[in-house]
């Protein structure tokens, strides 16, 4: 497996001569069972893969100065991070603190809190949330983000409450990171959703839903097993990925949740070398 990944590494670095440009990142909940066991071990596996920047889902009990020495030691930087929604509403300053210590452009949430199914009180309440957590990062120079997760994707108008939720919060300092999985699911088009919002749209979750997974679903939830290799699935990833450069996205990073991650890293990152438009 060592030899596998240190080839592996070298094709990672060297050879993404396709039509995408860069080396995408690696969203580090995708090892989170690793992590669970061993986090100095598993930042060594992220090296080998080939990954140099990455995005956090928490710090697996280290400080965020603890963690950023073995990010560094590893060769890797963070980028990005997610926080919980609830630290943004009640103390976004905390959030701010731990995303310098760990030397993050950008803070995000993945979730926000609301009670199933969203609605547009519950929307307008988060937009809130959002423009005050994007003026308190902005104030250290940390760009604020969301990450779609599929709920928002509610009728509302002539569009959804995602719709609305882009209308009410500030372009300025509230940004987003598209998760093209949890855009496909609901039943939306990843690529008029980027071409929409354009600069909006900062980041980007590499995600694959398995083709015969039924769509339009609002839950924000499916089995892990559904998460495929990149390019497997139901998603058009040479459309999204042409629109995405065109758009200016900044940083892609791969978030693979299914439970045999490492048979399917090797599998998208090939992908993401090959892939042609």
């Amino acid at each position: 497996m060592k030899t596998i990944l240190l080839c592996l590494t070298v094709l990672t670095i060297n050879a993404f001569a396709g039509s995408f440009r860069g080396m995408p990142g690696l969203q580090l909940y995708s090892l989170r069972e690793d992590f669970k066991n061993d986090v100095p071990g598993t930042l060594k596996k992220v090296k080998e893969y080939g990954f140099r920047e990455v995005e956090l889902a928490g710090t697996y009990g280290l400080s965020p100065e603890e963690f950023k020495k073995l990010l560094a030691a590893n060769g890797l930087v963070a980028i990005a991070g997610h926080f919980p929604y609830d630290q943004y509403r009640k103390d976004p300053e905390a959030v701010a603190r731990d995303a310098k210590a760990l030397g993050l452009k950008y803070a995000g949430c993945a979730w926000a809190g609301h009670k199933p199914p969203l609605d547009e009180k519950q929307c307008r309440d988060i937009a809130e949330v959002f423009n005050k957590a994007g003026a308190a990062l902005a104030k250290h120079g940390i760009k604020f983000f969301y990450h779609n997760h599929g709920f928002e994707f509610v009728p509302h108008g002539n569009g959804t409450l995602f719709d609305l939720l882009m209308e009410l919060t500030d372009p300025k300092t509230v940004f987003y990171q598209m998760d093209v999985l949890w855009t496909v699911f609901p039943g939306q088009d990843p690529v008029k959703l980027l071409e929409k919002y354009g600069s909006r749209w900062q980041l980007l979750h590499l995600k694959d839903l398995k083709k015969g997974v039924p769509t339009g679903s609002l839950s924000g939830k499916t089995d892990k097993t559904n998460d495929v290799p990149l390019g497997t699935g139901q998603v058009d990833y040479p459309a999204v990925l042409r629109a995405a450069q065109k758009i200016g996205v900044k940083y892609y990073f791969i978030e693979d949740e299914s439970p045999t991650v490492h048979e399917q890293l090797p599998q998208s990152l090939k992908f993401l070398r090959e892939v042609k438009w």
